[in-house]
């Protein structure tokens, strides 16, 4: 465990817009991301903060970041599933993709439901990063910041009255840490969440570089390769602890 990490919602006061995948950063650094090819961060900026600014006014946060002095080293991202169903089919809520990986420019103009009026009272966890997954040399992974993250998740939804929380999750396999933002089934076991689901990923059924390599780090580890191109849905009740 690393000493000195503060964990806490994010709030409208400063809206965390991008994602770690260049490493921690700070406060200040959050609108001079690096110039990127592929990544239209001034489109991105300006689709998200009224996004997440929106998700923050009417549930009271959408995100947790963990600061390490002035640094943020890590950041679970959550929504209401009325939400995720709502942006549904197809787009993703990667904040840090155009659409149909991230949200539509106008999904922010809709309305979003009080919790409430909700009915499935379940939160989804889009993602989660400690440091940067990407990095090779990573002093926050492995180093229970993960789990900790989750922890103080489950106390504030608890907290606001939220019923359950799901998350995506694979075969415990390096390149799902490194790549997906997500862990492996058995990280959400440990914390008490349980396999509701599990079924052939989509995007998993081709042959690229990343199958290929999932299928070598299985076999590797003795893990069937369809068995490591499925995904679980992972659920926790919060009604019972």
């Amino acid at each position: 465990m690393i000493e000195g990490v503060v964990i806490e919602p994010m709030t409208r006061e400063f809206i965390l817009w991008r994602c770690l995948h260049g490493g921690p950063i700070t406060r200040e650094a959050v609108d001079q991301p690096e110039p990127h090819p592929s990544i239209p961060w001034t489109q991105l900026r300006a689709r998200n903060v009224p996004l997440l600014s929106e998700l923050t006014d009417v549930y009271g946060a959408c995100a947790l970041i963990a600061w390490h002095s002035e640094r943020i080293v890590g950041q679970l991202r959550f929504y209401p599933k009325a939400v995720c169903q709502m942006a549904a089919p197809g787009p993703g809520l990667c904040m840090q993709q155009t659409f149909s990986g991230g949200p539509a420019d106008d999904l922010v103009d809709k309305t979003f439901p009080p919790l409430d009026l909700i009915d499935d009272k379940t939160l989804f966890v889009h993602c989660m990063m400690t440091g940067s997954p990407q990095q090779q040399e990573n002093p926050y992974q492995r180093k229970c910041l993960g789990t900790r993250m989750v922890r103080t998740l489950i106390q504030w939804a608890k907290a606001k009255g939220w019923e359950h929380i799901e998350a995506h999750a694979f075969e415990d396999i390096p390149i799902v840490y490194e790549i997906t933002g997500g862990a492996g089934h058995t990280f959400w076991e440990k914390i008490g969440f349980h396999v509701a689901e599990r079924h052939p990923h989509p995007y998993l059924q081709s042959r690229d570089e990343f199958v290929v390599t999932l299928e070598e780090e299985a076999a590797a580890l003795g893990i069937p390769p369809e068995k490591a191109k499925e995904q679980f849905i992972m659920r926790l009740d919060l009604t019972q602890t």
